[in-house]
């Protein structure tokens, strides 16, 4: 599990955050915090994967709080949940480390997207060893994909059709085809085979080919 601190002024919007981190499989929402002394604290008692961090914090801002956090050797990766849009703001947070920048409001939909590509990049990480320049390119481009959210579909895609294949393919323990996915998802096959191409197209599953006794190769998708 990732665990994520969540730290907002308004507690009935960290709530609402927080709420929204359980609902993403393979995070949890472990702490709140409301102030930036709060969430120092918090991450002075336990260390935690990830920080939600709102900019507009009643004792100091959030990349205050981030500068604080570098200088004391804590490097837990940031995700800034803000209502601040000012591009000084934007290009302090990149300079600072922030990994990914959400403005409010946003949609639970939008989170999620931000979180996905977060444990995309965590997974990349968790071999170690060396990398190739292809690694590499995963690696950096993990946190770009989750930006093609569902507001994103090409005209004529469902978001709903594309959240049911999406989550057969994440629940699956290996690749499937796009007549697995169809069958699991309620959907014909073509249309299956639609929403896979899109999502390969943005990075989110890997195609392999199986070879069979006879006729073509079959194709088969991995969530990654």
């Amino acid at each position: 599990m990732i665990d994520v601190l969540v730290v907002d002024d308004d507690t009935r919007v960290a709530e609402i955050n927080a709420a929204y981190v359980a609902k993403v499989p393979g995070f949890r929402a472990s702490r709140l915090a409301h102030s930036a002394a709060e969430a120092l604290a918090a991450l002075e008692r336990a260390p935690v994967d990830l920080v939600l961090l709102d900019h507009y914090l009643p004792d100091e801002t959030g990349l205050q709080l981030v500068s604080r956090l570098r200088q004391r050797g804590v490097q837990t990766d940031v995700i800034m949940v803000t209502a601040a849009r000012d591009i000084a703001t934007v290009q302090a947070a990149m300079r600072q480390g922030a990994l990914q920048y959400l403005v409010k409001p946003f949609t639970f939909a939008g989170l999620r997207h931000k979180l996905e590509g977060y444990a995309a990049l965590h997974r990349a990480f968790e071999g170690g060893g060396q990398a190739e320049q292809s690694e590499v390119d995963r690696i950096f481009g993990a946190l770009g994909s989750a930006g093609a959210g569902p507001a994103e579909l090409p005209k004529g895609h469902s978001t709903a059709t594309a959240d049911r294949v999406r989550s057969v393919l994440r629940t699956a323990d290996e690749a499937l085809s796009a007549q697995d996915v169809a069958r699991q998802a309620g959907l014909s096959r073509q249309t299956a085979q639609r929403y896979l191409k899109l999502l390969e197209r943005a990075g989110r599953v890997r195609l392999s080919l199986k070879y069979g006794e006879t006729g073509r190769p079959e194709h088969r998708y991995l969530w990654v």
